[in-house]
């Protein structure tokens, strides 16, 4: 926003480079793409624009006579930053082109803010936010949380440590998702 006031046709400039971006994983999305046929298509329309617009913010910093303490100075050295995080999404067809469906996921955590207040200690508030992570995970992997929760914690003893990663959501999900552990109260046995 501060970005905007200080230099607005810059900023409207690489709003276009953004706009074209999620023009394409719109068609991307509208073709229903998937794994290489995706992948293809990223490295084929969206990486130029993303070159483009890296290529672009490098020019605007080299370029201006903007002092280091303008917004949109500061927006380009983020962006600058960050450019391989942001671009992973050229390497994987997997990763979406944003985060905002985790944001939204995580949302009630800072909702609830005021009932974190109740852990007692900082260890405790540590693993509320642990167990929170591992349900968001779970609904985002389809995965129902409670016979997720259930089943590790039952096989978590007896499950080899150097094999810890087929415990997390998805993978438990290939492996052990058919057949959970059930907790002795379930009535579903």
């Amino acid at each position: 926003m501060d970005a905007e006031t200080a230099e607005p046709e810059l900023v409207a400039t690489a709003l276009g480079y953004i706009r074209a971006l999620y023009a394409e994983e719109e068609k991307i999305r509208e073709a229903k793409l998937s794994g290489k046929q995706k992948l293809a298509r990223r490295v084929e329309r969206c990486k130029p624009i993303v070159e483009a617009f890296f290529l672009w913010c490098e020019q605007r910093l080299l370029d201006q006579g903007l002092l280091p303490t303008n917004p949109f100075t500061q927006a380009l050295a983020y962006c600058r930053e960050r450019k391989t995080g942001l671009s992973v999404f050229l390497a994987d067809p997997e990763v979406p082109i944003d985060t905002n469906h985790l944001e939204r996921a995580l949302r009630p955590i800072p909702l609830g803010r005021r009932n974190w207040l109740f852990c007692w200690t900082e260890v405790g508030a540590k693993y509320v936010g642990i167990i929170q992570s591992l349900i968001v995970t779970c609904r985002l992997h389809g995965v129902p949380p409670y016979d997720y929760l259930v089943d590790v914690l039952q096989r978590i003893d007896r499950h080899p440590a150097s094999d810890v990663a087929a415990l997390t959501p998805r993978l438990w999900k290939e492996r052990f998702a058919a057949n959970p552990l059930r907790s002795p109260l379930d009535r579903r046995q």
